[in-house]
């Protein structure tokens, strides 16, 4: 089953133009351009062959796979149907209340369609969006431009569910004057001057619409069939082949390229990172922020422009097979003057989305340690009572990656999360490691296989997860192998971000009492197993066509100890206070059409005394008692405060100077962004402790849990069963 468990976590929505949250909650479209694919222009095409080949295969695949008892008949059509409108429309802006009446009509039939691969009504309805998008934005660039009064005591409703779309014209346009009037309000509270905020406006709107524009088939195709998929679970969904292609290089963290992160903003193709050891990073022309606007093949091809480009298609551009020449032609950031670099591609490792560590000492005269594979960062001396210096290692791992094709083809160096983690841990004991922190916040899961061969890094032999099938046999998946690689003092540190593989990680360690779980409320709360099928394969098993993949819940996983991780989680032994753990829509019990929570038989397991109701008890006294001291934390708490008031509200104010006032008070928006920016950038530091850091009191806090935790084990630090 090596495609199992690759489910993290999802967007509510996949639509282009709005910003959804998964495990990124960046602002903007990132790509990593890293081999070259055809690019498909704008706007769908008529139905081809394989399109109806790939709808008959998913419906077929959902009836026969899925892990619950539903169908593809009228139920999941009507779920699909609003799923696939919320897609394109999920803030009613666009469509009016008419087009959903009419396109309601069929919604008992996209069983039907699917089942007979007749994919017309997607682009029916798409292009009756594609006119609204048009009528709207048309609409909103005059308002842009005309004058407002902010002295009103106007609101704007916030929550779609508080919403029904506009039945005239008229009402549309007003509901647009009011976007316009919040996205300005938005920018004067950003200190942006008023005619720079005009035109970044204008610039933002046309983006939009010209990214509608540009939607291709494919991707129409994966917006609808997933709509279907979904209706199922919220986990189960249709990738299109460049979705595919881009899941399995982040599963194998390697790419063909030239190792460049870009970011699409007002049409303009931006640098933002530069891949350590990449191709452009060595080549040494290329620099953050440059602008590119055209991209060639080899030294003498043709240079296509990109200006107002989806970011997709640019990055499909500007992959290639390895050796090969790209040539970018370039707006420099300095400003001086347009430039032409000719790259040669190379095979990049995308070595900051693997496991990662350093070691932090703690005590009289601590200094840095180095890891192994590069230099650790932070050192802050804390005088220890016993006078020794402690030794905490930091592993940070954003997923549990495998490399699927490396594994299958007998490859014996294929990409393990397990195989990284053990070299960190052999690393840690060579250096005196006394304390390991698993840092899985933000993991949003990956390779089941891996998820339980790395939990077999800590414990001895033993089930680490049990998997139901829809057939209701439970199968065990055991660590094998004799030993452990760390025995000592384990913390392993989540958020509500933590999912699917992490919290088969995380459950196994706390159910064995193996170690102690600290950070948010609770983990996601995915609880289910997908596999992955290519299409092409079903259809030709020789020299597949690429039809992309269907990724389908095929199990629901447990832990030892017999609970589902399904909508609960893994629940903290030590809860940290963070918004993360407050923020609406994010738990899996949040999702649509989650499936519930489950109980099977608890399995025999070791059980370790590392973790005992008075260790935690005490843990939770200590950090409460210097939480109560630390203004991080009481800042934090407020804040928590009134995102949950502002979260419970279904509107927005547009007086200037009250929503100002509130703004000042909690910028929901922009604390999530700096979230984001300090915990899941690529290049973001491995366990930031320094001033300049938002989130060092926070890591600060996590250092000193353990630092008691040592405390309270004692001379009793090696785990040993009882």
């Amino acid at each position: 089953m090596d495609s199992a468990g690759l489910g993290g976590l999802q967007s509510r929505r996949r639509r282009p133009g709005f910003r959804t949250w998964a495990l990124g909650l960046l602002a903007a479209v990132m790509a990593v351009v890293g081999v070259l694919a055809p690019l498909v222009w704008a706007r769908p095409q008529a139905q081809t062959r394989s399109e109806k080949h790939i709808s008959l295969l998913v419906a077929h695949l959902m009836n026969r796979k899925h892990l619950s008892d539903l169908q593809v008949n009228d139920e999941t059509s009507q779920r699909a149907f609003t799923k696939f409108v919320e897609t394109l429309d999920g803030m009613k802006q666009f469509f009016l209340q008419s087009d959903i009446d009419e396109f309601a009509r069929e919604r008992f039939s996209i069983d039907d369609y699917v089942k007979k691969g007749d994919l017309r009504m997607p682009r029916k309805v798409f292009a009756r969006f594609l006119q609204r998008v048009n009528e709207r934005f048309a609409v909103a660039q005059k308002y842009v431009d005309a004058e407002h009064d902010f002295t009103l005591d106007e609101t704007r409703v916030r929550n779609p569910d508080k919403m029904v779309y506009a039945t005239t014209l008229a009402e549309a346009d007003e509901r647009w004057r009011k976007r316009v009037k919040f996205d300005l309000l938005l920018q004067i509270a950003d200190d942006v001057e008023h005619d720079e905020a005009i035109e970044k406006l204008h610039k933002r709107y046309r983006s939009i619409r010209r990214n509608w524009e540009q939607t291709d088939s494919d991707e129409l195709l994966e917006w609808f069939l997933s709509a279907l998929t979904m209706s199922f679970d919220p986990h189960s969904n249709y990738m299109s082949p460049s979705t595919l292609e881009n899941f399995t290089i982040q599963m194998r963290l390697e790419l063909n390229g030239i190792g460049a992160s870009l970011q699409s903003q007002y049409g303009e193709t931006i640098v933002k990172r530069l891949v350590p050891g990449g191709a452009a990073e060595k080549d040494g022309q290329l620099k953050i922020e440059d602008v590119i606007t055209g991209v060639a093949q080899g030294v003498d091809g043709e240079f296509t422009d990109i200006v107002e480009m989806k970011i997709n298609d640019v990055v499909q551009l500007i992959r290639g097979k390895p050796g090969t020449i790209v040539r970018l032609e370039v707006t420099p950031a300095d400003k001086s003057g347009r430039k032409v670099y000719n790259i040669t591609r190379a095979r990049i490792e995308l070595k900051d989305s693997e496991a990662r560590s350093e070691i932090i000492e703690r005590g009289p005269s601590a200094k840095a340690a180095e890891n192994a594979a590069e230099p650790s960062g932070q050192v802050v001396e804390q005088p220890l009572s016993d006078g020794t210096v402690k030794k905490i290692g930091v592993i940070s791992l954003p997923s549990f990656y495998m490399d699927m094709a490396g594994r299958r083809a007998g490859n014996p160096n294929f990409r393990s999360t397990t195989r990284d983690v053990r070299k960190l841990l052999e690393d840690f004991k060579h250096q005196g490691v006394d304390l390991v922190v698993m840092d899985l916040r933000f993991n949003g899961g990956g390779s089941l296989p891996e998820s339980v061969q790395t939990t077999g890094l800590f414990i001895d032999r033993g089930p680490v997860v049990q998997v139901k099938g829809s057939n209701g046999l439970i199968t065990p998946y055991p660590d094998e192998e004799a030993g452990m690689v760390w025995s000592g003092p384990l913390i392993v540190l989540i958020n509500k971000f933590s999912a699917s593989a992490s919290e088969i990680f995380a459950g196994a360690i706390q159910d064995y009492g193996r170690g102690i779980i600290v950070g948010d409320h609770t983990t996601h709360g995915k609880g289910t197993v997908q596999q992955l099928t290519e299409l092409g394969a079903e259809i030709m098993p020789v020299h597949p066509p690429n039809y992309g993949a269907l990724k389908i819940t095929i199990q629901q996983f447990y832990r030892p100890g017999g609970d589902s991780t399904q909508n609960r989680g893994v629940v903290a032994d030590v809860e940290l206070p963070y918004r993360t753990s407050f923020l609406d829509g994010i738990g899996e019990a949040d999702l649509d059409y989650a499936l519930d929570f489950d109980q099977v038989a608890p399995l025999p397991h070791i059980n370790y005394p590392n973790a005992s109701a008075q260790i935690i008890s005490e843990l939770n006294q200590n950090s409460e008692q210097r939480r109560k001291k630390s203004e991080f934390f009481i800042e934090e708490r407020h804040k928590i405060d009134r995102l949950i008031q502002r979260q419970s509200e279904d509107t927005v104010t547009l007086n200037k100077e009250k929503f100002l006032a509130e703004r000042e008070e909690v910028n929901s928006e922009k604390d999530k962004k700096e979230i984001s920016d300090q915990l899941q950038e690529d290049d973001r530091p491995i366990f930031p402790l320094t001033e300049d850091s938002l989130i060092a009191p926070y890591n600060e806090e996590v250092v000193a849990i353990a630092l008691d935790y040592l405390k309270l084990l004692g001379a009793n630090r090696v785990a040993v069963a009882r």
